[in-house]
């Protein structure tokens, strides 16, 4: 490491000090999951951005969107992304508070 850089777990820990950092990087949240959740399936399935457009029959330009996080796709392009990946698409509702699932004593 030179002078001139700086781990970037330094820089991320300094910035979740600001509370409107913090704010927006959790507003970002579903972004980063449904991401995450595209670039592992294709880990998983050994695949590269190519191999996925190939069988989703687009661009390897689409797929990097996709698991860039800057757009909300479709339900079916997450279908087709999952069966392009040999796996299978789940949609579930959670509660916006981990606290809401719980049963109160009374």
């Amino acid at each position: 490491m030179t002078a001139d850089t700086v781990p970037a777990e330094t820089v991320f820990a300094e910035w979740r000090k600001d509370p409107d950092y913090v704010a927006a990087y959790d507003a970002l949240d579903d972004e980063f999951s449904l991401a995450n959740a595209l670039i592992e399936a294709r880990r998983r399935a050994n695949m590269t951005q190519e191999q996925v457009a190939a069988r989703m029959k687009t661009t390897q330009t689409v797929v990097a969107r996709l698991e860039g996080g800057r757009t909300m796709p479709s339900t079916r392009t997450l279908q087709r992304y999952a069966a392009a990946t040999g796996t299978k698409l789940r949609i579930r509702f959670e509660p916006a508070d981990p606290n809401d699932g719980e049963t109160k004593d009374r």
